[in-house]
Protein backbone atom coordinates (compact mmCIF):
# COMPACT_ATOMS: atom_id res chain seq x y z
CA UNK A 1 0.00 0.00 0.00
CA UNK A 2 1.60 3.82 -0.79
CA UNK A 3 1.90 5.91 1.53
CA UNK A 4 -0.67 8.26 0.39
CA UNK A 5 -3.31 5.54 0.91
CA UNK A 6 -1.73 4.78 4.69
CA UNK A 7 -2.06 8.49 5.63
CA UNK A 8 -5.75 8.61 4.39
CA UNK A 9 -6.41 4.94 6.51
CA UNK A 10 -5.29 6.45 9.75
CA UNK A 11 -7.66 9.54 8.89
CA UNK A 12 -10.49 7.44 8.14
CA UNK A 13 -10.11 5.00 10.78
CA UNK A 14 -9.36 8.06 13.21
CA UNK A 15 -12.57 9.69 12.41
CA UNK A 16 -14.42 6.50 13.11
CA UNK A 17 -13.11 5.95 16.53
CA UNK A 18 -13.45 9.56 17.53
CA UNK A 19 -16.97 9.40 16.25
CA UNK A 20 -17.97 6.25 17.87
CA UNK A 21 -16.67 8.20 21.25
CA UNK A 22 -13.82 5.92 22.11
CA UNK A 23 -11.21 9.03 22.41
CA UNK A 24 -12.14 12.56 23.12
CA UNK A 25 -10.55 15.87 22.20
CA UNK A 26 -6.86 15.91 20.88
CA UNK A 27 -6.93 12.53 23.21
CA UNK A 28 -5.17 9.56 21.40
CA UNK A 29 -2.67 8.65 18.64
CA UNK A 30 -2.30 6.18 15.74
CA UNK A 31 1.11 5.20 14.41
CA UNK A 32 1.90 2.59 11.33
CA UNK A 33 5.13 1.30 10.51
CA UNK A 34 6.42 1.90 6.84
CA UNK A 35 9.14 -0.73 4.69
CA UNK A 36 12.09 1.90 4.62
CA UNK A 37 11.89 1.68 8.91
CA UNK A 38 10.36 4.89 9.57
CA UNK A 39 6.98 5.37 10.40
CA UNK A 40 3.35 7.68 9.95
CA UNK A 41 2.10 8.81 13.22
CA UNK A 42 -0.66 10.87 14.24
CA UNK A 43 0.79 14.77 15.26
CA UNK A 44 0.31 15.81 19.14
CA UNK A 45 -2.61 17.61 19.96
CA UNK A 46 -4.35 16.36 16.78
CA UNK A 47 -7.86 15.06 17.14
CA UNK A 48 -7.94 11.56 15.44
CA UNK A 49 -11.70 13.13 14.02
CA UNK A 50 -10.31 15.82 12.01
CA UNK A 51 -6.88 14.56 10.58
CA UNK A 52 -5.00 15.79 7.66
CA UNK A 53 -3.41 13.27 5.49
CA UNK A 54 -0.55 15.75 4.63
CA UNK A 55 0.05 16.99 7.96
CA UNK A 56 0.58 13.29 9.55
CA UNK A 57 4.13 12.79 11.04
CA UNK A 58 6.71 11.20 9.33
CA UNK A 59 9.55 9.83 11.08
CA UNK A 60 12.52 8.11 9.77
CA UNK A 61 13.98 4.59 11.35
CA UNK A 62 15.91 6.78 14.58
CA UNK A 63 12.11 8.42 15.25
CA UNK A 64 13.39 11.66 13.88
CA UNK A 65 10.56 13.79 12.36
CA UNK A 66 11.12 14.03 8.35
CA UNK A 67 7.64 16.16 7.21
CA UNK A 68 4.61 16.87 8.35
CA UNK A 69 3.71 18.36 12.09
CA UNK A 70 5.04 17.62 15.12
CA UNK A 71 4.66 14.34 16.65
CA UNK A 72 2.48 13.10 19.28
CA UNK A 73 4.60 13.05 22.85
CA UNK A 74 3.66 9.27 23.67
CA UNK A 75 6.71 8.17 20.87
CA UNK A 76 8.44 6.31 23.31
CA UNK A 77 5.01 3.93 23.69
CA UNK A 78 4.98 3.25 20.38
CA UNK A 79 9.07 2.81 20.06
CA UNK A 80 9.13 0.59 22.88
CA UNK A 81 6.24 -1.35 21.51
CA UNK A 82 7.67 -2.05 17.99
CA UNK A 83 10.49 -2.73 19.54
CA UNK A 84 9.59 -5.64 21.13
CA UNK A 85 6.61 -7.21 19.18
CA UNK A 86 8.35 -7.76 15.87
CA UNK A 87 5.13 -8.10 14.22
CA UNK A 88 3.30 -5.33 14.85
CA UNK A 89 2.88 -2.63 11.95
CA UNK A 90 0.58 -0.40 13.44
CA UNK A 91 -0.67 0.52 16.62
CA UNK A 92 -3.36 2.67 18.34
CA UNK A 93 -3.35 4.22 21.56
CA UNK A 94 -7.26 5.41 22.73
CA UNK A 95 -8.14 7.17 26.33
CA UNK A 96 -11.58 4.78 25.50
CA UNK A 97 -14.04 5.67 29.06
CA UNK A 98 -14.06 1.82 30.09
CA UNK A 99 -10.60 0.62 29.58
CA UNK A 100 -9.56 3.36 31.45
CA UNK A 101 -11.72 3.10 33.91
CA UNK A 102 -10.58 -0.78 34.31
CA UNK A 103 -7.40 0.44 35.03
CA UNK A 104 -8.26 1.63 38.18
CA UNK A 105 -9.92 -0.89 39.93
CA UNK A 106 -8.31 -2.63 42.80
CA UNK A 107 -8.26 -6.47 41.65
CA UNK A 108 -6.87 -6.22 38.38
CA UNK A 109 -4.11 -8.73 37.81
CA UNK A 110 -1.24 -6.74 35.74
CA UNK A 111 -0.78 -9.94 33.96
CA UNK A 112 -4.08 -10.63 32.72
CA UNK A 113 -6.18 -7.29 33.32
CA UNK A 114 -9.25 -8.97 32.04
CA UNK A 115 -9.89 -12.42 32.22
CA UNK A 116 -11.54 -14.88 29.65
CA UNK A 117 -15.01 -13.27 29.20
CA UNK A 118 -15.30 -14.35 25.75
CA UNK A 119 -13.88 -16.22 22.42
CA UNK A 120 -13.35 -12.68 20.46
CA UNK A 121 -11.30 -10.49 22.40
CA UNK A 122 -9.21 -13.45 23.18
CA UNK A 123 -9.01 -13.72 19.03
CA UNK A 124 -8.54 -9.95 18.27
CA UNK A 125 -6.77 -8.93 21.74
CA UNK A 126 -5.50 -11.90 23.04
CA UNK A 127 -4.38 -10.86 26.65
CA UNK A 128 -4.16 -7.58 28.46
CA UNK A 129 -1.32 -6.22 30.63
CA UNK A 130 -1.37 -3.48 33.00
CA UNK A 131 1.76 -0.82 33.42
CA UNK A 132 1.72 0.94 36.45
CA UNK A 133 0.92 4.96 35.97
CA UNK A 134 3.46 7.36 34.06
CA UNK A 135 2.67 10.68 33.22
CA UNK A 136 1.92 10.66 29.57
CA UNK A 137 4.79 10.86 27.27
CA UNK A 138 7.38 9.78 30.28
CA UNK A 139 10.32 8.04 28.38
CA UNK A 140 10.17 5.58 31.71
CA UNK A 141 7.13 3.90 30.08
CA UNK A 142 8.87 2.70 27.26
CA UNK A 143 10.76 0.74 29.80
CA UNK A 144 7.82 -0.58 31.56
CA UNK A 145 6.95 -1.99 28.02
CA UNK A 146 9.88 -3.02 26.78
CA UNK A 147 9.87 -4.98 30.17
CA UNK A 148 6.84 -7.35 28.65
CA UNK A 149 9.71 -8.67 26.32
CA UNK A 150 6.70 -8.44 23.49
CA UNK A 151 4.51 -11.19 25.55
CA UNK A 152 1.22 -9.02 25.03
CA UNK A 153 0.11 -7.23 21.90
CA UNK A 154 -2.54 -4.81 24.26
CA UNK A 155 -1.20 -2.90 27.37
CA UNK A 156 -3.29 -1.05 29.21
CA UNK A 157 -1.39 1.97 30.91
CA UNK A 158 -2.87 2.51 34.65
CA UNK A 159 -5.02 5.59 34.62
CA UNK A 160 -4.42 6.44 31.01
CA UNK A 161 -5.98 4.27 27.96
CA UNK A 162 -5.11 0.98 26.10
CA UNK A 163 -2.44 0.92 23.74
CA UNK A 164 -2.98 -1.82 21.23
CA UNK A 165 -0.19 -3.23 18.50
CA UNK A 166 -1.73 -5.13 15.34
CA UNK A 167 -0.36 -6.26 11.77
CA UNK A 168 -2.34 -4.07 10.07
CA UNK A 169 -4.11 -0.92 11.07
CA UNK A 170 -7.42 -2.59 10.78
CA UNK A 171 -6.09 -5.37 12.95
CA UNK A 172 -5.38 -3.21 15.24
CA UNK A 173 -8.23 -0.82 15.88
CA UNK A 174 -10.41 -3.86 16.07
CA UNK A 175 -8.51 -5.27 18.61
CA UNK A 176 -8.47 -2.13 20.29
CA UNK A 177 -12.48 -2.22 20.17
CA UNK A 178 -12.88 -5.20 21.27
CA UNK A 179 -10.68 -4.60 24.38
CA UNK A 180 -12.61 -1.69 25.16
CA UNK A 181 -15.71 -3.84 24.88
CA UNK A 182 -14.71 -6.91 26.70
CA UNK A 183 -13.69 -4.08 29.46
CA UNK A 184 -17.12 -2.47 29.50
CA UNK A 185 -19.14 -5.97 30.30
CA UNK A 186 -16.43 -6.84 32.98
CA UNK A 187 -17.56 -3.04 34.63
CA UNK A 188 -21.19 -4.31 33.68
CA UNK A 189 -20.84 -7.76 35.37
CA UNK A 190 -18.38 -7.14 38.57
CA UNK A 191 -19.41 -8.56 42.08
CA UNK A 192 -22.34 -10.74 40.11
CA UNK A 193 -20.33 -13.98 39.81
CA UNK A 194 -20.03 -14.20 36.23
CA UNK A 195 -19.50 -17.25 34.07
CA UNK A 196 -15.61 -17.27 32.60
CA UNK A 197 -14.55 -19.30 30.04
CA UNK A 198 -12.75 -22.21 31.37
CA UNK A 199 -8.96 -22.52 31.17
CA UNK A 200 -9.82 -25.45 28.33
CA UNK A 201 -11.66 -23.30 26.31
CA UNK A 202 -9.11 -21.18 26.59
CA UNK A 203 -6.83 -23.20 25.64
CA UNK A 204 -9.04 -24.86 22.55
CA UNK A 205 -9.30 -21.43 20.97
CA UNK A 206 -5.41 -21.02 21.49
CA UNK A 207 -5.37 -24.26 19.12
CA UNK A 208 -7.33 -23.68 16.99
CA UNK A 209 -6.71 -19.94 16.11
CA UNK A 210 -3.14 -20.55 16.89
CA UNK A 211 -2.92 -17.96 19.44
CA UNK A 212 -0.06 -16.75 21.46
CA UNK A 213 -1.28 -16.39 25.30
CA UNK A 214 1.23 -15.23 27.67
CA UNK A 215 -0.85 -17.59 30.47
CA UNK A 216 -0.67 -21.08 28.28
CA UNK A 217 3.02 -20.01 28.44
CA UNK A 218 3.88 -18.52 32.06
CA UNK A 219 0.85 -20.04 34.48
CA UNK A 220 -0.79 -22.67 32.71
CA UNK A 221 -4.50 -23.37 33.94
CA UNK A 222 -4.92 -19.81 35.38
CA UNK A 223 -8.81 -19.21 34.53
CA UNK A 224 -8.14 -15.36 34.26
CA UNK A 225 -6.53 -16.04 30.72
Amino acid sequence: MSETRLREEICRYGRSLFERGLTPGSSGNISMKLDDGGWLVTPTNASLGFLDPARISRLDAGGRLVSGDKPTKEIPLHSALYETRGSARAIVHLHSTHAVALTMLPEIDPQAALPPMTPYYLMRAGETALVPYYRPGDPAVADAIRGLAGKYSSVLLSNHGPVVAGDSLEAAVFATEELEETAKLYLLLRNLNPRYLSSQQVADLAKTFSLDLPSLGDHEGHDHG
